[in-house]
């Protein structure tokens, strides 16, 4: 019994971030979790700024509804869950992920929440579990599934160093050569053929 968990921002969507960052001209939310290890200083650093510019979920909200698949990401999403059980699984928050779960055909998704003052600026932000996407494949793990897990940031190589499969898939340069060890694709293609033959395996 099988279960792939992937990734959201960077494997099927781009990066809400980088999108909102271009939108807002506040070149310094460009940074994610690519860069920064820790998700939760990450989230931080986020706010302060968003709470520096009067920034709120609404702009957020504008920029993520203008936001389209990654090509091809909906079409991989619905062969992979015709063969196998996917969970999407992201550091994302629940008013940030609904409008692009409409647009790849309602996939399932564990990701966090936001806390949003009446005015609607983000005041905080609640994490679903310490390690979400690690801890998560190790539950599955706990109820007799096999995983197999593909992500492309520094919060992926647990869930996907966890699993009897792991792929890097769209990652930077320096994520892999610091490992080495794990196969790395760029295309859905590449990415459903190592899939299918680690289920084979």
């Amino acid at each position: 019994m099988y279960i792939t968990c992937l990734d959201l921002e960077g494997v099927l969507v781009p990066e809400i971030w980088i999108a909102f960052a271009q939108a807002s001209g506040i070149p310094e939310l460009k940074r994610t979790t690519r860069d920064e290890p820790d998700y939760e200083k990450l989230m931080r650093w986020r706010l302060a700024i968003l709470k520096e510019h009067k920034l709120g979920l609404k702009e957020i909200q504008e920029t993520i509804a203008k936001i389209d698949p990654i090509p091809g990401a909906k079409e991989f999403l619905d062969e992979l869950r015709s063969i196998t059980q996917v969970i999407i699984i992201s550091d994302t928050f629940t008013q940030f992920a609904s409008p692009l779960m409409q647009k790849l055909g309602w996939p399932t998704i564990f990701c966090n929440s936001l806390e949003v003052a009446e005015s609607g600026e983000i005041t905080g932000f609640k994490m679903r579990i310490a390690e979400s996407k690690l801890a998560t494949v190790k539950a599955l793990q706990s109820i007799g599934y096999e995983t197999i897990a593909s992500g492309d940031s520094y919060n992926d190589l647990g869930m996907i160093k966890a699993s009897k499969a792991g792929f890097l898939f769209k990652s930077t340069d320096r994520i892999k050569a610091d490992n080495p060890h794990l196969p790395a694709y760029e295309t859905y293609e590449e990415l459903m053929a190592a899939i299918k033959q680690a289920m084979a395996d």
